[in-house]
């Protein structure tokens, strides 16, 4: 299996890239993840369901055929760091490859989240979306090291 993360923006700051940089390094080989950043819509005078309408379609060209979509929205599921570790474990048994979507400016396509095999929800804060990126990459590579038995985790 696999973990793909699709987010939506450009030209992040060296420290989001490099930190995603060190988490991706850090995932067991069985388990690689990866960030793909999708090109955002310039915008000009294009309405909102414009920008996500061509957004979706950059996100659906990346997407592999048989991906688990795993949505980031604020109104996703609010998970401590076990419940994702057995989320991710979950995900691992079923064996699609993951792709866990990240919006741009505007958010994702509705469509998006209404066919969403997961949604979950990093913070109750309004996140960077570079922060959001580097904070994923750290709490899956943080799920794994719970999976298994890693002593990054401490719990209590």
């Amino acid at each position: 299996m696999k973990l793909s993360v699709l987010a939506v923006g450009h030209r992040q700051p060296a420290w989001v890239n490099d930190g995603c940089a060190e988490y991706l390094k850090r995932m067991p080989r069985e388990l690689p993840l990866t960030v793909s950043e999708i090109k955002p819509e310039p915008r000009g005078s294009k309405t909102r369901e414009q920008l996500l309408g061509a957004e979706k379609a950059r996100i659906r060209e990346a997407l592999a055929a048989s991906s688990r979509i795993v949505v980031l929205d604020e109104k996703g599921d609010d998970l401590t760091t076990l419940k994702l570790a057995k989320r991710l474990e979950v995900w691992m048994q079923d064996g699609r490859d993951v792709a866990l979507l990240i919006g741009g400016a505007d958010g994702l396509d509705e469509e998006f989240k209404q066919q969403a095999d997961d949604r979950l929800r990093l913070s109750s804060l309004t996140l960077p979306h570079g922060m959001a990126r580097l904070l994923l990459c750290e709490q899956l590579y943080r799920a794994v090291s719970v999976l298994k038995n890693h002593p990054y985790h401490r719990e209590g």
